[in-house]
């Protein structure tokens, strides 16, 4: 009996040490695990070039001297950023960590202190930030314009049309392929818009379709579908090349296409980098950066795919308030 009871009391023991690894083991990993681990990765967001789903983890930040700039993906895959960053870097001394994800997670990473500067371009949804306190110092930095493009052969017949919701009321009546973002990004935000000025629900319809991704494998999976798109033209001039997509809407009032800069507020979030956010926020809207955005032309055709405008208001641009 006295071995039996020696032999269960050994076997709890063990049982109770495994236990204790096993948790600490879980308890370590929770600890250490970094956003980019815990993430699923997925094409819309990109981190200096490496793709990088936004995530409700907060960063991590490796240190006073990197700066964490969220932006929208239109940023980023126009190639814009591949001209900015370098020259922001080699004058201010700042590491630029950019996470480039849709206009609604951009704003999202804002609103928990996960970002210390934002690029975006969505006018009344910043207005939520910038009230809620997590955002400060909103100032313009530059437009392009949305466009609607589409097959050369435009089953729709929208080429030329001068109202923009005319011709997703055009695009919906005959049943033509739409490709949406659906990523809830700016574009997504403008696209829907548009439906519901048109009065037109297109979710659900066979016609329809959500990428989910960024604009770069949006018009990528609309020029192999032979689908209409809403893209910004800054995007599509940079990719234009690859594509059989032509522009079929253009010009309509409607189309603006706005970023903005803010700072995240380090008075509500303790982490952010306040120094640098500014620092980028400066950067952009000073002479030498605006300069560059004036100059960043397609190759192809010599157009520009921003127009800068740190030296203008929201109202020049026709916004009857700064937020739309």
């Amino acid at each position: 009996m006295k071995r039996a009871s020696w032999l269960a009391a050994l076997l709890l023991a063990l049982v109770a040490a495994l236990g204790l690894v096993a948790c600490g083991g879980d308890n370590e990993s929770k600890e250490t695990a970094t956003p980019e681990a815990a993430a699923t990765t997925t094409p819309q967001a990109a981190v200096t070039g490496t793709p990088q789903a936004a995530t409700s983890t907060p960063v991590v930040r490796s240190g006073p001297k990197e700066v964490i700039l969220a932006t929208t993906t239109s940023v980023q895959d126009s190639g814009l950023l591949d001209v900015l960053v370098p020259e922001f870097e080699k004058e201010s001394g700042y590491n630029l960590k950019v996470i480039a994800v849709g206009t609604g997670q951009t704003l999202a990473m804002g609103q928990r202190g996960d970002a210390d500067v934002l690029v975006v371009h969505a006018p009344a949804s910043e207005k939520a930030l910038i009230d809620g306190g997590s955002a400060i110092n909103r100032r313009l930095v530059m437009h392009n314009d949305f466009i609607i493009v589409g097959p050369e052969k435009d089953p729709a017949g929208v080429a030329g049309m001068t109202s923009a919701v005319d011709a997703m009321k055009e695009i919906a009546d005959t049943g033509s392929t739409f490709i949406s973002r659906g990523d809830d990004s700016g574009t997504n935000k403008m696209e829907l818009s548009l439906w519901k000025k048109a009065e037109v629900e297109p979710e659900g319809k066979s016609w329809y379709e959500e990428s989910g991704q960024g604009m770069g494998p949006t018009l990528q999976i609309a020029n192999q579908k032979d689908g209409y798109t809403l893209t910004d033209r800054g995007t599509y001039l940079a990719q234009s090349a690859n594509l059989s997509l032509k522009v079929l809407v253009e010009g309509d009032p409607l189309l603006l296409n706005v970023y903005s800069v803010m700072e995240v507020n380090p008075d509500k979030f303790d982490l952010v980098n306040s120094a640098g956010g500014k620092a980028f926020a400066d950067f952009m809207v000073s002479e030498k950066a605006q300069q560059m955005i004036g100059e960043f032309v397609d190759k192809k055709s010599g157009k520009p795919l921003f127009i800068p405008d740190a030296d203008k208001t929201y109202e020049d641009l026709g916004l009857k308030t700064p937020f739309g």
